[in-house]
């Protein structure tokens, strides 16, 4: 079956941003705060609690579309997080995330960033889909609040690459850091996800193409967060960390 269609045994159902929030949570009371993924679920949590202040705030032209994009979009990370949990191979997309999370060498941004660039590059194309398949409609009826839910990303990272960024003195033009940095673009990110939501849709007629077009996809992404993850300081690394 093609995946973008199923979750399988690490389907993971919300049916609200409250329940969002709740699990990410508890998902980071039970990481040590420097794990790479837990750098990530602080990062994600910030965004989905600003959706939903903007969703309150009535910022969203249809609220429902924005709330069941945001939810369908959260389960795709769920379920990454339930199949490592589970001892299960994750999309390849988060699978550097997973295996380098407690590498000493590997600064916090790149954790944060690497998480995003397979949350935006992989996991976005395919919460669009889903949500078009939810409510019965075409990704161009989703367009304005994939924008708006865009616009508070990009403020975020903003943020975030304020908050986690090493201080000036490290910030050197010869700091591999900063040509991470320079190397990988929200926008860009987000721009390849709707182009790859829409090929979907066009492509849902043809399984065996579609279900290709999201393995290629998920690769692609994958090999993008590795690059992101290239550790930056000598150090052991001290692997995963147990149950």
């Amino acid at each position: 079956m093609v995946r973008w269609e199923c979750f399988g045994e690490d389907a993971v159902r919300v049916h609200d941003l409250d329940g969002v929030v709740r699990r990410m949570r508890a998902l980071g009371a039970d990481w040590p705060a420097r794990d790479g993924v837990a750098v990530f679920n602080r990062v994600y949590l910030a965004v989905t609690e600003e959706v939903g202040r903007r969703l309150d705030a009535g910022h969203f032209a249809d609220p429902r579309a924005a709330l069941t994009l945001d939810v369908r979009f959260a389960e795709r990370y769920l379920a990454a997080v339930g199949a490592v949990a589970r001892e299960r191979r994750p999309p390849a997309c988060w699978r550097p995330l997973f295996q380098l999370r407690g590498h000493p060498g590997v600064r916090p941004l790149q954790f944060a960033l690497a998480g995003i660039n397979a949350h935006i590059g992989h996991d976005l194309a395919l919460a669009v889909v889903d949500t078009c398949r939810t409510l019965g409609c075409e990704p161009a009826e989703l367009e304005d609040e994939f924008d708006r839910v865009g616009e508070v990303l990009v403020a975020l990272e903003e943020r975030i690459r304020e908050d986690l960024m090493p201080g000036p003195d490290l910030l050197q033009i010869a700091d591999p850091l900063t040509h991470l940095l320079g190397a990988w673009s929200l926008e860009r990110a987000r721009d390849g996800a709707w182009g790859a939501a829409r090929a979907l849709w066009a492509l849902r007629e043809l399984p065996d193409l579609a279900g290709e077009f999201v393995v290629r996809l998920d690769d692609g992404v994958g090999l993008v967060g590795r690059c992101l993850l290239t550790p930056l300081r000598v150090g052991p690394y001290a692997g995963p960390p147990g149950p």
